[in-house]
């Protein structure tokens, strides 16, 4: 029997899809308000051995690390991100601040930068810091 496509694979794929590229879209607009406010962008999407980072922004010598998440609401954006990938997050930065000059001496703080669906920015600065 021909498979037309629209089934449950197809369906999820396309929303994977959607989301992906949602969240594309939601990291240009958060590092575009990180370079207004006066960082340069260091690196976009940067994998290291133990993961990912959404965003390197550094501004007069520290280092921020930016978490990207995106929702219909700022709020379920919040709650998108879990305990496991906070410590992924600050495991990937501690890799990153190795191939800085002054490597974990490096001025550096974690910002969430939650995207809403009307593409409203919050960012929420040291957001990992105890």
């Amino acid at each position: 029997m021909p498979h037309d496509g629209s089934g449950p694979d197809t369906l999820r794929r396309d929303r994977g899809r959607r989301s992906f590229l949602a969240g594309q879209a939601a990291e240009e607009q958060v590092a575009r308000a990180y370079e207004r406010a006066g960082h340069t962008i260091r690196a976009r999407r940067w994998r290291g051995p133990l993961g990912e980072l959404d965003i390197v922004a550094e501004r007069d010598g520290e280092m921020v690390f930016v978490e990207v998440k995106s929702a219909a609401t700022a709020a379920r954006a919040a709650e998108a991100l879990t305990q496991r990938q906070i410590q992924r997050l600050m495991r990937s930065a501690e890799h990153f601040l190795g191939t800085c000059p002054k490597g974990a001496l490096t001025p550096m703080r974690f910002d969430v930068a939650l995207v809403d669906g009307r593409g409203r920015i919050e960012i929420v600065r040291n957001a990992l810091m105890a």
